[in-house]
């Protein structure tokens, strides 16, 4: 369990972390560097789940040994599905990270929902759907691994 006051916004607790994989968390198929490290020291503070459509077919491999629950997605509406998710999960009570279109509806439904741009970009979808923007993964993780910064992009 994660707890961080935000001035104007009250004391906030979250236990879930879901997070997309292609885009978010790696890059190509291959997880970007310093993640898994990151992903380790969240999962002392919160339940993970990484939901993916699984583009390049390498998740399971690429997050094998991490303390995490995986999800892939099969064909159809994806965006719902991981929006779906976020509230099984209870929305309030979940932070999601993504970048893509099928991001959008998850980081909106979300209590902290949190855009990455990273070396794919991100969907105007995603952008809209977020509270908070930031460059890469590495930046969103230590968001929650140092709330202070947080607090201070946060804040109303």
């Amino acid at each position: 369990m994660m707890e961080v006051t935000i001035p104007g916004r009250g004391p906030l607790t979250w236990e879930h972390l879901v997070l997309d994989f292609n885009g978010t968390l790696a890059l190509d198929g291959a997880l970007l560097p310093g993640v898994a490290t990151r992903l380790r020291k969240l999962s002392r503070k919160l339940e993970l789940l990484v939901i993916t459509a699984d583009t390049f077919g390498s998740a399971s491999r690429a997050l094998a040994g991490l303390p995490l629950h995986l999800e892939v997605l099969g064909g159809g509406v994806q965006g719902e599905r991981k929006a779906a998710a976020v509230r099984r999960l209870g929305a309030e009570r979940t932070i999601a990270v993504g970048n893509g279109a099928n991001d959008a509806a998850m980081l909106e439904a979300a209590g902290l929902g949190i855009a990455v741009l990273g070396g794919e970009g991100a969907a105007r979808g995603a952008l809209l759907g977020a509270d908070v923007i930031t460059p890469d993964i590495r930046c969103a993780l230590d968001l929650l691994l140092l709330p202070g910064r947080l607090v201070a992009t946060w804040r109303p």
